[in-house]
């Protein structure tokens, strides 16, 4: 008889997803003051509630924070060798909900459920949609988030499964955004940062073309790529990338979002945290020695029912890179009649932070 062979971290091909699949992601992670100290100095994050414990205190929250989007890459890397070890390529996210902070010394876990599936049409590969959440040591619900990607196939003789894309939501609207009841920013000082807007100085439409750019080498973001623990092969696997479309290894797009967010510091000095993503688009790929620059766009100024203290900005975060942000007024340009994506676009990310108000 013929051995089984067994293929270990071999992962999930698209045929191997269906819907309503459960999956209980492995090793669970416990967040430590290393990993932020790691984070800060591969991106530069400067957000006061992550930086400095006497500020968080005065916030009301019992230490400071992790920060919001290195918790969001642990928690998504958990689910990779699941999900998308075999991924093209990372596609978007929607409804990103942050439920409860994240404190130097959680246990994050996190598990997935498949919602959707649509195979493509050259048949090599298809998008699965995943619901994803994860909970820290307490079983406390810390974040969740739904995103799709496209995966290959391994048996290209497999049928296609039944398409279903499912319905998600445009945005986490004002009622869906959880704000801790301790926190309390009513005697927030602005000198703790450095910039004086708070939430009354923004208007929707305003654009905001932030002045710095930050190159990333590829020691940066394979760094990085491995501190969130997410072992998806086109980040690494230089010789398999070589035969690529790309003929390089991708940088991790959750990695671009980190480092334009830091970038996006000066002028939203006062953006406390991070409520919600409500859409995001990796719209180009990014490789080692890219540099990035970003615009914001204010697209919704809310009021928080019965706080007084805080309100919530939505913003529109645009990442480009090789390009400084005022060289560009649109992400878009037309080409063969449809308005697509400018090739120096490398993300178009719609969010939702709290920031104190006057």
């Amino acid at each position: 008889m013929p051995k089984t062979v067994h293929e270990p971290g071999r992962g999930n091909f698209f045929e191997d997803f269906h819907l309503g699949q459960v999956l209980k992601h492995p090793t669970p992670r416990t967040v430590t003051d290393g990993d932020c100290a790691i984070y800060t100095a591969l991106t530069g994050s400067r957000h006061i509630l992550h930086s400095a414990q006497p500020v968080a205190h005065a916030l009301g929250f019992k230490d400071r924070t992790v920060d919001d989007l290195l918790a969001f890459h642990i928690a998504f890397g958990k689910t990779v060798p699941d999900i998308s070890v075999n991924a093209v390529a990372n596609l978007g996210y929607a409804d990103v909900r942050f439920l409860s902070p994240v404190y130097p010394g959680d246990t994050l876990s996190s598990s997935s459920t498949v919602i959707g599936l649509k195979q493509n049409s050259s048949g090599n590969n298809g998008v699965v949609y995943v619901h994803s959440v994860t909970h820290n040591q307490d079983r406390e619900l810390v974040m969740e988030w739904k995103r799709w990607v496209m995966v290959h196939k391994s048996d290209l003789s497999r049928p296609a499964p039944e398409t279903v894309i499912p319905e998600l939501p445009k945005v986490v609207t004002v009622d869906r955004l959880h704000i801790p009841s301790f926190f309390d920013a009513s005697h927030f000082e602005t000198a703790v940062t450095g910039g004086q807007r708070l939430w009354n100085d923004y208007q929707v439409g305003e654009r905001i073309d932030h002045p710095a750019g930050m190159t990333v080498d590829d020691s940066d973001h394979t760094l990085a790529t491995k501190l969130y623990q997410n072992n998806a092969r086109l980040h690494f696997d230089e010789q398999m990338m070589a035969s690529s479309p790309f003929g390089r290894r991708l940088m991790y797009g959750g990695h671009v979002i980190s480092i334009c967010r830091a970038l996006s510091y000066d002028g939203l000095e006062n953006a406390l945290c991070i409520s919600a993503i409500n859409a995001g688009t990796h719209c180009n790929p990014s490789f080692g020695g890219d540099t990035f620059y970003t615009w914001s766009e204010v697209l919704e100024h809310w009021e928080l029912p019965g706080r007084k203290d805080l309100g919530a900005l939505r913003l529109r975060m645009v990442g480009l890179k090789n390009l400084p942000s005022k060289a560009l007024q649109d992400t878009h340009i037309e080409q063969n009649g449809k308005r697509v994506y400018h090739p120096n676009i490398v993300l178009d990310l719609d969010y939702t932070v709290l920031i104190p108000r006057k």
